[in-house]
Formats: structure tokens, sequence, C-alpha cells
């Protein structure tokens, strides 16, 4: 008697071919990595610890004492200020939304990979993987839908998934409510009206981006995704148990613990430079995991393509820039070098110095066609007031020779320990 159960079960592949394109990166790529293929400027130290963001209770925010109300507010822009990051809880949006959505994420990516690929589901905003990448560093393990929040509600974008559809209208809307409420806070810290980006990032303009980092057996330290900053003014970020997530705070890189009860928040670029940084925005990444898989959903409070950003305060650091122009300096980040440049991104050159001799100091200064700005220097890290001395008649000599040409709004200063 046949028995059915004999038979060899065909598995369907649900996930992007990864491995195959990473060890086509692998095998293509030098020995020694090229410099734009590190994901850190000479300098940083590379660690990993674990953290604990910023707890704040948002029904605080509601609450009928002033000096409650006060102090919730002050912890969210004390966060903004000295970490980039924070989480809240009591935030409005209900476990079993947030269990739904994830229920139509993880059906959405169990979809096999060729069907995907060419489904035009959510507005055909599948990606994979990091096509750009020039070598393994700059490749991130992980698949995603970008979604334009002015396309969640159309009915033609969601095919056969029509089970997804209420639920993601419901929660882009939750989320879109929350975002403002935490950015009207940060503006008002500023002394402006809490509903100053009502125009301008109208809920049209934000996405919704759908996250899936498959298990990873290459490398524990292959990243789901690469070192980046955000290019938007407030990401807010629903993530599973998995972890992975880690943020560079103090010159290291560190572990964010996943907490399944509050949503993670972090300053985008725009919020940056509109603040005249005040608020951090913070290079983060996802570090894949060897035997799971994750998810993650994230939300983006962007403002118009054609919207004018600025400094909310003089004297300005920033000039003023489009988003548009923003974004397209980014995309061409991306063509140039593999990966986005995270330094360059947020309008900075990096100056690095290392030793070349006994007493002497080499820079390095990259070309820089960002021009947000007035010449800063920040981050400067020199023991040695020889070389401090040494080091700072040459960036003035920079200045001088190179200001009428390009005017960067930060200069990273990064010393070799012997310095």
């Amino acid at each position: 008697m046949h028995d059915p159960t004999s038979q060899p079960i065909m598995m369907i592949d649900s996930s992007p071919p990864l491995l195959h394109h990473f060890g086509e990166l692998a095998r293509l790529s030098p020995q020694i990595p090229a410099p734009e293929c590190n994901d850190l400027p000479s300098g940083t130290v590379v660690m990993k610890e674990c953290c604990q963001l910023p707890l704040i209770d948002l029904g605080c925010l509601n609450s009928t004492t002033e000096r409650e109300r006060l102090a919730c507010a002050e912890a969210i822009c004390r966060a903004s200020s000295e970490w980039g990051f924070f989480q809240v809880v009591n935030h409005g949006i209900s476990p079993e939304l947030v269990r739904n959505m994830r229920r139509e994420q993880v059906k959405l990516f169990q979809t096999p990979f060729d069907k995907k690929a060419i489904c035009g589901v959510l507005n055909n905003s599948y990606r994979w993987g990091t096509p750009t990448a020039t070598c393994p560093k700059q490749f991130s393990w992980s698949e995603a839908f970008h979604i334009p929040l002015s396309k969640v509600s159309e009915q033609a974008c969601y095919g056969e998934f029509s089970s997804l559809r209420e639920v993601m209208v419901e929660f882009s809307a939750a989320m879109s409510k929350l975002a403002r409420v935490l950015a009207g806070v940060l503006a008002g810290n500023l002394g402006h009206p809490r509903g100053v980006f009502e125009n301008i990032c109208q809920e049209n303009n934000c996405f919704l981006r759908l996250n899936r980092y498959p298990a990873c057996p290459v490398s524990p330290e292959i990243s789901g995704l690469v070192p980046h900053t955000d290019s938007d003014f407030l990401t807010i970020l629903s993530q599973d148990e998995v972890g992975g997530l880690q943020l560079m705070k103090d010159s290291k890189w560190v572990a964010v613990n996943p907490n399944q009860d509050a949503l993670i928040v972090n300053i985008g670029d725009l919020f940056q430079a509109w603040s005249n940084d005040v608020y951090r925005s913070v290079e983060h990444k996802v570090v894949a995991h060897g035997k799971m898989e994750r998810f993650s959903i994230a939300y983006f409070l962007c403002p118009s393509y054609d919207s004018l950003i600025g400094s909310c305060n003089e004297p300005s650091l920033y000039r003023e820039f489009t988003f548009r122009e923003y974004r397209s300096q980014v995309q061409e980040d991306v063509k140039r070098t593999g990966r986005l440049d995270y330094e360059r991104k947020s309008g900075a050159a990096v100056v690095v110095a290392e030793p070349s001799g006994i007493g002497h100091l080499k820079l390095i200064l990259p070309r820089s066609r960002v021009q947000y700005g007035t010449f800063r220097v920040r981050n400067f890290y020199l023991k040695n007031p020889t070389n401090m001395l040494r080091l700072w008649s040459t960036v003035l000599l920079l200045l001088f020779s190179d200001s009428a040409h390009h005017f960067v709004s930060k200069v990273l200063i990064i010393a070799a320990n012997n310095c």
C-alpha cells in the first residue's frame, strides 16, 4: 500500500536569495575591504553592550496634574537630546491592533519569494538585500515593503491580501496620530506651536515599512540593516521579541533590549536640522540573528518633497534645503558608494587624523557636496597638546582655502589613540 507520507515534501521558500547574493559579494570583494566598505570611521570603538533605552509613560501627557504633564514632556525632550532614541508605553495603540498587524505581516512575508517579487502588492514596494552593495559590509540581510501612506487605503494595492488592508489602515492611522503628538511635544519645547508639523508632514507624505530579517547562517555580525540614520523627522518602531537593533552611543554600538509592551521612537535627520542640533539623529543598525527571523514595522514622519527645511531658531547651523534636495543627495551617496554615507548624509565632512610620523598628523578631507551651513568642529579628541595645535592650524588652513567653495555643517575629527 502506498504511503503518501514517504514522499519527499517540497518546501516553498519564502525568503529571497540572500545567501547567494551575499556569497557573490564575498567572492568578488578584495581580501582587505576598501575604506568605503567599512561601516565605522577610523577611531570608533567596536564594542557591543546592552542598554535599556529611556522608558517614558505617555499616559502622563494626559494627566490632570500639570507637574506630571510637564515632567513627561521634559523626559521626551531630554531623551531626544541625549540619546536620540527612547521607548514609550501607554502610547494609545492597543496590543490587539499590534498583534493583528503582526499576524498579517507574517502572513504576507510567508508568501513564496517568486510571487512577492512580481505580484505588485502594496504599490509594488517589495525590496530585499542591497542592490547597490559592493562588499559584504554594505549588504542588508532583510526584505521589506515600503509603502507610502497615500496608498494604504487603496483596495487595488492589496490583491489577494484583502485582510491586510483593514488592519493596515487602522495601524497607520494610530501611528500617525502618535507621531504628531510626539512631534508636537518636541516642537513646543523649542518655543513653537505644537501643531507646527501638521501642514509640513501631511499623512500622505509619510511611509510605513514592513520588515522581515530572515535567520542568517553566515555570521552573527552580518547586518540585517546596515548602519544609517533616518532621513525623516521622526520614526516609530514596533518590533517583536527577537531583538537585533543596535545604536551608536558614546562611540560604541549598544544593543537595545526588546520590550514587547513598548514602541521605540528615534529622531531623524530633519528634526536634528530643524532643532539646530538640539535633538540628535543617531546612527543605528540591525544585526541579523543566526537562528531566528525577526519582524518589525516602522512609521516614518516625513514632509512633502518640496517642503523647505530650516532651523527653527537663529543663528542657524544649517542653510535651508528642500526634502527633495536632501533625498537626492542621500540617493546619490548610495549610488556612488554602494551604501549610505551617514556622515555626509547629515551634511558632514569627515576629517581623519592619523599619525604620519613623529609629531605630525596626516589629514584626510573627503570632498563634500552637501552645503548645509557653516564650518564647525565637534567630537575633537586629541590628548597631545602639540598635535592638537598642529591639527587646529591645518584645519584653519583648510577652512580658508576651501570655504569659498564648500561649507559644511559638521566636521568629525577622529584621532588615533596614540595621538
